[in-house]
């Protein structure tokens, strides 16, 4: 028997357990969901006790405060060297874009199975612990800012906002979805439509539009009031923190009320899914109605979208952050309607611009739904100029404008 084989002899730690730990409970979180994953799970995914698991972390939520704040602040710190050069010109500021563009874009690439955290899962941060987590993601943005106002010192405030925080929903819209692309041909499709967003012109030409009038339901059963209640308690608090009792309140029933017209809270979020499932179709039906050519109805499609997002706010984000908490056979049915949406966008982009591959142009419709997703939240629901200006970034992003 040699010595590694020795049972007496003491077992040692890894020096690196903790970063193994944090690696586990961060992807563990970013494909499961903050509230269905426990200690239980980490500590086996690590192999190790979860006595000892709690060794290194108190509690489930400290691990999940550790792992989002680690994510956040490798960013930052992969920008910490770009962001400290002098800028004395434009060409100066063109070139830190540049880098900036880089470090942000190889952070999260390597990060990209985890990085999905922040999108949803950071609603379930404390108020103090998701301040702290705002403030790393203002100060990358505010590095961008700054290099940006050099290198474009005509472009307004506001637009500037605009446009960086489009660049990094580019980047970061790789950590919703799963697509496969050679590492370089992603990190050049990125960069392109990153840069599309900084050099953007959001000025808005041509005749003024009202937005798609969106699908009105008619609420005036207690079913649908339910379904409605359910859409805004998810998307505000997180499926897992809303009760059946705080649906039944909202809308005059008893919690035995609710189970005469729904079997529980995962009837009502199918319900909810399957309500947006069919409203996107009806988008896509819509953008190609009377459209002469194919880029008539990308431009119509992405006008349609963005009107619906503004419109359908909590039902867009319950559909795109609450499907984990299904039965894993609605989860494949639904994420089945999820890529065909998609595909649809896609087909329609290759149309335009036949140069892109299938995957390529399913990375670029990501970025455009990313960017949709991270602006929406904060507009105005009725603001008019904003979804005009929102819709010409998507298109700029998509390389059609």
């Amino acid at each position: 028997m040699t010595v590694a084989e020795d049972p007496m002899r003491p077992r040692t730690r890894p020096r690196d357990r903790k970063r193994h730990i944090e690696q586990a409970a961060a992807l563990a979180f970013a494909r499961q969901g903050y509230h269905a994953v426990s200690m239980q799970d980490i500590a086996v995914a690590v192999g190790i006790s979860a006595p000892a698991l709690y060794r290194h972390f108190p509690n489930k939520y400290a691990l999940f405060v550790r792992t989002a704040m680690t994510l956040a602040h490798r960013l930052t710190e992969a920008t910490d060297a770009a962001a400290s050069a002098a800028l004395e010109s434009a060409a100066d500021a063109k070139a830190m874009l540049d880098e900036l563009l880089d470090a942000v874009i190889a952070t999260t690439v390597e990060l990209r199975a985890t990085g999905g955290i922040y999108r949803w899962e950071g609603r379930y941060l404390d108020r103090p612990d998701r301040a702290a987590l705002t403030a790393e993601f203002l100060l990358l943005r505010a590095r961008f800012e700054a290099a940006h106002r050099c290198y474009r010192p005509e472009v307004g405030d506001e637009d500037r906002r605009v446009l960086v925080l489009a660049a990094l929903s580019v980047v970061a819209s790789i950590t919703a979805h799963h697509t496969v692309v050679a590492a370089r041909t992603l990190r050049g499709l990125l960069k392109t439509a990153a840069w599309r967003a900084l050099d953007g012109d959001l000025s808005i030409e041509g005749p003024s539009w009202e937005p798609a009038p969106p699908a009105v339901h008619a609420a005036e059963g207690r079913r649908e009031r339910l379904i409605d209640s359910a859409v805004r308690q998810f998307a505000a608090r997180g499926y897992n923190e809303v009760t059946i009792e705080d649906l039944a309140v909202e809308v005059d029933l008893t919690p035995s009320g609710v189970y005469r017209h729904f079997d529980g809270k995962p009837a009502l979020l199918l319900a909810a899914c399957d309500r947006a499932a069919v409203e996107l179709e009806r988008s896509v039906l819509q953008a190609r109605e009377s459209a002469s050519i194919p880029l008539e109805a990308l431009q119509r499609l992405c006008r349609v979208y963005v009107a619906h997002s503004f419109a359908h706010r909590s039902l867009m984000r319950v559909y795109f952050s609450e499907l984990g908490n299904l039965a894993p056979e609605q989860q494949r049915r639904l994420r089945a309607l999820q890529r065909a949406h998609v595909a649809d966008w896609v087909a329609l982009l290759q149309a335009v611009r036949p140069e892109l591959g299938g995957r390529e142009a399913a990375v670029l419709v990501h970025a455009g739904l990313g960017v949709v997703a991270d602006h929406v939240p904060l507009a105005a629901s009725s603001d008019v100029l904003a979804q005009r200006r929102l819709t010409r970034l998507v298109e700029i992003v998509l390389g059609v404008a």
